[in-house]
């Protein structure tokens, strides 16, 4: 199969475009919104091929959505091309996506995050095998702010295979993943909508996160950049994936569910029920420093 013709997909669908109508902010996403491009600029380029890490998100063949993380030396991820990306490596036989990426293509969408600099951007395409591991086709290309980013120093890699764990399977929170979210300062959620997939950070204080039972969880939405991406794509189809990372261990906890936004006086908040889990001890080699709190946090409720 030849290789398709990258091209825009539209900054906005319905479901974000009802989100920004209901919030009150159409022109500010329109403004925001024409810093997605569908090409790879070289200053995004550098910033890739200089992170450790990739995020990215995609729906198994099962149709469930998962948030991964994908790991190895600067470079690993780099661009091949004004709207081509090349990852080394694929993903671990370990993870829920291992099987996802087909020749016939799947989109993806990704997150490269940089805590040492409060960095990210995020790349949305469609991925297929490739010798390497894989290629991403891009199709949307942006960066976010540092909002609720919390800074850490990347202390090394320890001297392990990432993803070689033993996954510990569930459909609900055992009590020490339950004490784990709620602890966590960061997470990462996967969304998909008709256009494509969409990997985003959420950011905040311990405790931001709220354990509602063993398969629910909660956490406010704060006042972002107006694209509402994520909240968009659910309004589009609920099902998403989220990512907690354990930045000094390297365990990840990755939940596959479905998710709703509630909108009320006193704001947004997203709901979260848990469907499928996976665990897999030291997934990640890298190990990270203590945060330094973004000054953005709001206090946990």
């Amino acid at each position: 199969m030849g290789t398709r013709t990258p091209h825009p997909v539209p900054a906005y669908h319905h479901g974000s475009r009802t989100v920004q109508a209901r919030v009150g902010v159409q022109d500010l996403a329109d403004h925001v919104g024409r810093s997605i491009t569908p090409g790879i600029r070289p200053v995004a380029a550098a910033f890739l091929e200089a992170q450790p890490m990739l995020m990215i998100g995609a729906a198994d063949p099962a149709g469930r959505v998962w948030g991964s993380l994908l790991t190895g030396t600067p470079g690993f991820t780099r661009a091949t091309g004004p709207h081509t990306v090349s990852v080394a490596g694929g993903i671990p036989a370990a993870d829920p996506l291992a099987d996802a990426i087909t020749a016939a293509g799947t989109p993806v969408g990704t997150l490269a995050l940089d805590p040492r600099t409060r960095r990210r951007m995020r790349l949305n395409g469609i991925a297929r095998p490739s010798a390497r591991g894989f290629t991403i086709e891009a199709e949307q290309v942006f960066s976010n702010c540092p909002k609720y980013l919390q800074k850490r120093e990347w202390y090394g890699s320890e001297d392990t295979r990432p993803g070689t764990g033993t996954v510990r399977h569930g459909e609900e929170l055992t009590p020490d993943q339950v004490r784990r979210v709620r602890a966590a300062d960061t997470f990462f959620v996967a969304t998909v909508a008709p256009d494509g997939v969409d990997t985003s950070h959420r950011g905040g204080n311990p405790g931001f996160v709220r354990v509602d039972a063993s398969r629910e969880l909660s956490w406010r939405d704060y006042p972002g950049n107006a694209m509402f991406l994520t909240l968009g794509n659910l309004e589009e189809d609920g099902r998403a994936g989220l990512l907690f990372l354990d930045w000094e261990t390297g365990t990840t906890l990755q939940l596959s569910g479905l998710a709703h936004t509630e909108y009320g006086p006193e704001g947004r908040v997203t709901r979260f029920r848990v469907e499928r889990t996976a665990e897999i001890p030291a997934a990640s080699p890298l190990r990270w420093s203590p945060p330094e709190y973004s000054p953005a946090n709001p206090a946990a409720a």
